[in-house]
């Protein structure tokens, strides 16, 4: 009899975690024909979703009415009572699911206060597996929560080999159920490279590229990338910067870009599919995060043969450029950092810059969604 996978993943914005749930449950669905997979749509945020879930075979299960698009989604406040009403109104219906449906297994991946609160109370035969991504803002209710229910918990899984350790540390969890596994984050199918790609007709022909990418919030700190790049053109007028992503602080980085007086230099070109093509025509990728996960972004301009410039941000990007042996890394937030890593950028010979990609590619092959089901089928087997 096949086994009954459930993935718990309930969002307000396309965040990574959003990617890497729905990854990881394509390698189940994809490479082990053992296990049955099913997410669950807990308010309509995977309603936009259903041809990748009918074309990869991953089943739905609707946990109440559609009221994902009513939600408020900006703002600390506004997302904070998102999460309260969704908490409210999951409570009954996703403690009926997990009675009557009795999955062998349960992944929760993101608001699992909530499912975590239900373990607590009630007896399942289910496992539930907690994956922590990001960087945990260590609560004292947070640390109360997971510490009263850790025996209940079957696993904790962690993206990165740091945030593992940082758990061990702190004596939550028993350190015998917490496991590093990498994000599904690669599909190679993906990568087929795109012909015919152009960039867009404001930016300057014969520049170099400078590229970064993310969602325009307080955590990638676009705004002191911008600051740093506009110290850093001032003597190197053949790059510009493109930033891709959308998001709530637009409007005042478009208002700094004007104000620093470099609209031609400085292009936030919003949201792309085609973010591979971009990565693969430009000269480095920069992450300016105040915090990661390992940050989904330079995993992926790796894997596009792209140099990366990091901030040494927690918890993951340290880690992923292996302390400034596979990219260049620059401590995170302070100033004239990166201006200085975009200096020695701009001197680099091409065997440094070639020594740095090559490197970094083989550890973004980690990432790939069979190695995170080879992983992941290790942990499900224990």
């Amino acid at each position: 009899m096949k086994k009954k996978v459930f993935y718990w993943s309930p969002h307000l914005n396309p965040v990574g975690t959003v990617k890497s749930t729905l990854n990881s449950a394509l390698s189940l669905k994809k490479y082990n024909n053992e296990y049955d997979v099913y997410l669950i749509n807990v308010c309509g945020e995977w309603d936009d979703y259903k041809s990748f879930f009918l074309d990869n075979s991953i089943k739905q299960i609707k946990l109440s009415f559609s009221y994902f698009k009513f939600l408020p989604k900006k703002g600390f406040i506004s997302s904070r009572l998102s999460y309260f009403l969704i908490y409210i109104l999951s409570f009954l219906p996703l403690l009926i699911l997990l009675k009557r449906n009795k999955p062998d297994v349960i992944f929760l991946h993101l608001i699992t206060s909530l499912p975590l609160t239900i373990l607590k109370i009630f007896k399942f035969e289910t496992d539930f597996i907690l994956r922590i991504s990001g960087y945990p803002k260590l609560n004292i209710l947070r640390k109360i929560i997971w510490k009263s229910i850790s025996e209940k918990i079957k696993f904790i899984t962690c993206p990165t080999s740091d945030l593992k350790k940082d758990l061990e540390r702190l004596n939550i969890f028993d350190c015998k159920k917490i496991y590093f596994l990498p994000d599904a984050i690669i599909r190679i199918k993906n990568l087929k490279r795109e012909t015919n790609f152009f960039f867009d007709k404001q930016i300057p022909e014969n520049k170099r590229i400078i590229l970064s990418a993310g969602r325009l919030t307080h955590q990638k700190n676009f705004l002191y990338l911008i600051d740093e790049f506009f110290e850093f053109s001032k003597d190197n007028d053949e790059f510009v910067l493109l930033i891709l992503g959308d998001g709530e602080k637009k409007n005042e980085i478009t208002r700094f870009i004007k104000k620093r007086g470099i609209e031609d230099k400085v292009f936030l070109l919003g949201h792309k599919n085609n973010i591979y093509s971009f990565m693969r025509n430009s000269d480095v990728f920069i992450l300016s995060s105040l915090w990661e996960e390992v940050g989904f972004v330079i995993v992926e301009a790796a894997i596009c043969n792209s140099l990366v410039i990091s901030s040494n941000c927690p918890n993951g990007p340290k880690e992923f450029l292996d302390n400034g042996k596979r990219g260049i890394l620059f401590e995170s937030n302070k100033k004239k950092a990166l201006l200085n890593s975009l200096k020695n950028f701009s001197i680099m010979d091409k065997n440094q810059i070639f020594q740095h990609k090559l490197k970094l590619k083989k550890e973004a092959k980690k990432y790939t969604i069979f190695n995170h089901y080879i992983e992941l089928d290790k942990i499900l087997k224990f």
